[in-house]
């Protein structure tokens, strides 16, 4: 059987903190209540079951002596509680409280010669009004008492959950790549604040914030020193190169060492887009034009299929890089026919290969890392999704169903 769907605020911290003050304020107050009216009640009642055998015994004695008994005491009373008068018949002496024309009424009674039950009553609705103005009075404080507490519990509990949800925040802008992000709880900055569990979260949050990004800093400063460093000798040994006599050997030197300057201008592109200081040359284009022409300069056999053109506010050389990459990706990794397909400000590239590994899928491109026996450095798409970002458009990575992988890049028309 299904379970009902709950509301999202059922499942908060201060929605189950409330549920639980409540729960146990209303248990303290039954609990107090219950011993409360206990007490009472027997208090009350011993006062009138005293009061009850006393008159009892003296009418008793009057009735022994021949006297008339006094007001209140008669013999077979019709209004004797039967469970009384049976205990009183078979010879014992018991209290009960009834009721006596309409009205709370404390008994008594015993036996007297000849068989018969001697019953007194003592008016018992004066304790009865003291039992119900107290329940009342019990009800009424406890539930003051509740919601007072209740609402110093949430006070409380909502000044908690508030910090909880800046820290969570802060996590998820700092996992999303803002790692400027921080917490900055305020008793975290004053030690002589008591430091609770809340804003030991807090701190080890920038904490940990701080020194990844002194570390992802470090990663950046020596990815451009090592980028900056190669490019003036590559540029000096691209040129001894193109100097060497014709022949195998000079091919294969040439393409390695152009191999290795285009290594070096994906590092140094990848160490600008690591600052997060890239602008934008904006400038209106039709995407599909646009999607034809970056295929003919990749120098592949792509077949492009414009489904609806469009035209987008777009950095034309960041555009034409995204898909270059994704092309060049989908023939060196994938298997042909590779086809890109514009429907509006949406651009897919397709291939129909073995599609994307899991770690791909699952945490996007990751550079220097293959899988397969791939061969590359990971850095195309990366390249690929940090220019996206720059266009502030969606690139979105996934395996078609019929075998084949597809990258979808969406731009605002």
């Amino acid at each position: 059987m299904r379970r009902p769907a709950l509301p999202r605020w059922a499942g908060t911290l201060a929605a189950k903190a409330a549920v639980f003050i409540t729960v146990m304020c209303c248990a303290l107050a039954a609990l107090l209540g219950v011993l409360v009216h206990v007490s009472v009640t027997n208090q009350t009642v011993g006062q009138a079951r005293d009061l009850a055998l006393s008159r009892l015994t003296e009418a008793t004695a009057a009735f022994e002596a021949g006297e008339t008994p006094a007001p209140g005491a008669g013999v077979d009373p019709p209004d004797l509680p039967e469970p009384l008068r049976e205990l009183a018949a078979a010879g014992e002496h018991g209290t009960m409280v009834g009721e006596h024309l309409g009205q709370p009424t404390m008994w008594a009674a015993g036996p007297v010669d000849g068989g018969r039950v001697l019953a007194v009553e003592v008016d018992y609705a004066q304790g009865k009004r003291t039992i119900d103005g107290l329940d009342r009075s019990i009800v009424w404080s406890s539930g003051l008492a509740i919601g007072a507490t209740l609402l110093v519990g949430a006070v409380a509990v909502t000044r908690v959950t508030r910090r909880l949800q800046s820290t969570a925040q802060v996590a998820r802008r700092i996992s999303a790549g803002d790692l400027d992000a921080r917490v900055g709880d305020p008793r975290t900055k004053d030690p002589s604040r008591p430091q609770d569990e809340v804003a030991a979260v807090a701190a080890a949050l920038d904490s940990m914030a701080a020194s990844l990004q002194g570390k992802l800093l470090s990663e950046q400063r020596f990815t451009a020193d090592v980028a900056h460093e190669l490019r003036t000798p590559l540029t000096g040994l691209h040129a001894a190169a193109e100097l060497l006599p014709p022949g195998r050997p000079t091919e294969l030197v040439r393409d390695r060492v152009a191999a290795l300057r285009t290594l070096t201008e994906d590092l140094l592109e990848i160490s600008r887009l690591d600052t997060g200081r890239e602008r934008l040359d904006v400038d209106t284009e039709r995407l599909g034009a646009l999607a034809e022409r970056a295929v003919r300069a990749s120098g592949t056999d792509t077949e492009v299929v414009v489904v609806r053109e469009t035209v987008v506010e777009t950095d034309r050389r960041r555009m034409e890089r995204v898909l270059g990459n994704l092309v060049a990706n989908a023939h060196r990794h994938g298997r042909g026919p590779v086809v890109v397909t514009v429907d509006g400000a949406a651009v897919t590239v397709r291939d129909h290969g073995d599609g994307y590994p899991r770690y791909l899928l699952e945490h996007g491109p990751q550079r220097f890392r293959t899988e397969g026996g791939a061969t590359g450095h990971g850095l195309g798409l990366t390249i690929a999704c940090g220019q996206a970002e720059v266009l502030g458009a969606r690139l979105v990575f996934r395996n078609a169903p019929d075998g084949g992988a597809i990258a979808e890049l969406t731009l605002d028309p």
